[in-house]
């Protein structure tokens, strides 16, 4: 039942993004160019609560100035904060970084963790952030849950959960495994360009008709 829905789906939301021409998110076109875990996880930090467009541009400064955890850690505090200015909550940020940083020093070698745990005990780092470096840096098999995938599959009706937590363990049950690392490429996408958090485009999604529509109250 549930691998139907989800191929149909992806499909809809895969040939809809294609034909609107439309870019992956910001640290998946920053992984796409190595799939480095050291800037994956970097850059998805910066890109918490901030535009792709500042992401990318803000990562890319960094990655110039920082190539690895030892020249980041070893970066100036104030050029630090700078660099990734203004990605939101910039300094906190900056101070987050620089705790990583030491840590994957002293306790891994200066290497990114490959499992969950590890990768949740850093600082600033939560389920998502976790989720995608092991999906992109490691290719390993995670769900990441943001806004856009907790958001999308509630509206849609496929599950009805009240956080990004409880989405990702009821997507675990449901969620065919060979969906699990494009999960949140092709939704995160489709929530910025189509199906928005305010006003989605219902009118212009080829989905609408099979979208159960839960708590839009107004679209377009």
């Amino acid at each position: 039942m549930y691998d139907k829905i989800f191929q149909e789906m992806f499909d809809i939301f895969s040939n809809e993004l294609k034909r609107r021409n439309i870019s992956l998110p910001s640290v998946s076109e920053i992984a796409g160019e190595d799939n480095d875990p050291y800037r994956i996880l970097v850059s998805t930090v910066l890109s918490l609560r901030t535009k792709d467009k500042v992401t990318i541009e803000r990562s890319k400064a960094l990655f110039e100035k920082a190539k690895d955890f030892y020249e980041l850690y070893d970066m100036d505090d104030e050029e630090l904060r700078e660099t990734i200015k203004p990605s939101a909550f910039y300094k906190r940020k900056a101070e987050n970084l620089k705790e990583i940083s030491k840590i994957i020093i002293d306790k891994y070698g200066g290497k990114v963790p490959s499992n969950m745990d590890d990768l949740l005990s850093l600082p600033g780092v939560g389920l998502k952030t976790a989720s995608l470096t092991l999906n992109l840096g490691f290719n390993e098999l995670a769900i990441c849950v943001d806004c856009h995938v907790h958001q999308i599959l509630n509206r849609i009706g496929i599950i009805s959960t009240k956080d990004a937590e409880e989405t990702e363990g009821a997507l675990r049950k449901i969620l065919p495994k060979r969906f699990w690392i494009p999960l949140n490429e092709v939704l995160v996408s489709y929530g910025q360009s189509v199906c928005k958090s305010i006003s989605p485009l219902c009118s212009e999604c080829p989905y609408s008709d099979k979208c159960k529509k839960i708590g839009v109250t107004t679209h377009r």
